[in-house]
């Protein structure tokens, strides 16, 4: 190839398709070498996929992120962070009311325990439990500590919350609609947006009904019995 055709390869391959595996980026560069492979693809700028154990690849032009730094093509999720753990632990960072390992298993729509348990393990992120369930903060404990008084806050707010209503879930679908979040929406956003509002939510309830409609993954939602978390 002249030195200016790897580059054009890889264009056209993903002017054909969005995504592609380590086989199909042999093929467009004629290569069997996966060195050979990851030099040309950062030559150009790539992003590798966060789920599927990072087996697929874009240019870093093609995604549209969302106001989570996330973009899924068809079921493969990936981040403006790259990785799996630098992407839990911007999430959680960046929260309002710190994040739980169910909500992010909504959100990313990937198991997030060895992450979560990593940074905590690191001192990359701070946790507590409230309502027999871990809540993962910021590692600052000025940050930390405000996220765990919204956190407690939306607790107090929901404790009274008893199996999600129709009206409830009307709510829910309706924040949905109207929010700006970028779907698929935020369990912890909505209810924090509805408790605002006047309306009594628990987080456990919201993502119960996003569960229900198929808006945030197919994971079960939290529970508010003890069990074994990270």
């Amino acid at each position: 190839m002249r030195s200016d055709e790897p580059s054009k390869a890889l264009l056209r391959l993903f002017r054909r398709q969005k995504i592609a595996d380590i086989a199909q980026l042999f093929a467009a560069l004629e290569t069997g070498s996966r060195m050979t492979v990851f030099r040309r693809l950062s030559a150009v700028g790539y992003v590798s996929s966060y789920s599927h154990a990072g087996r697929y690849y874009t240019l870093a032009s093609v995604p549209d992120f969302d106001a989570d730094g996330l973009w899924r093509y068809r079921s493969i999720g990936f981040s403006c962070d790259g990785t799996l753990k630098a992407t839990v632990e911007r999430l959680v960072v960046a929260s309002d009311a710190g994040r739980t390992q169910r909500e992010l298993q909504l959100r990313l729509g990937v198991r997030v325990h060895n992450p979560l348990l990593d940074l905590a393990l690191d001192k990359k992120l701070g946790r507590e439990t409230i309502e027999h369930e871990y809540v993962y903060v910021a590692p600052e404990h000025a940050l930390a500590s405000a996220q765990l008084g919204r956190r407690r806050a939306l607790a107090i707010a929901g404790a009274a919350t008893a199996a999600p209503t129709p009206a409830f879930e009307v709510e829910v679908l309706l924040d949905v609609i109207h929010g700006v979040r970028v779907p698929p929406p935020d369990a912890t956003t909505i209810t924090a947006r509805l408790v605002a509002r006047g309306i009594r939510a628990h987080v456990t309830d919201v993502a119960a009904v996003l569960d229900r409609h198929s808006l945030c993954g197919k994971q079960t939602p939290p529970s508010r019995s003890p069990r074994s978390r990270p």
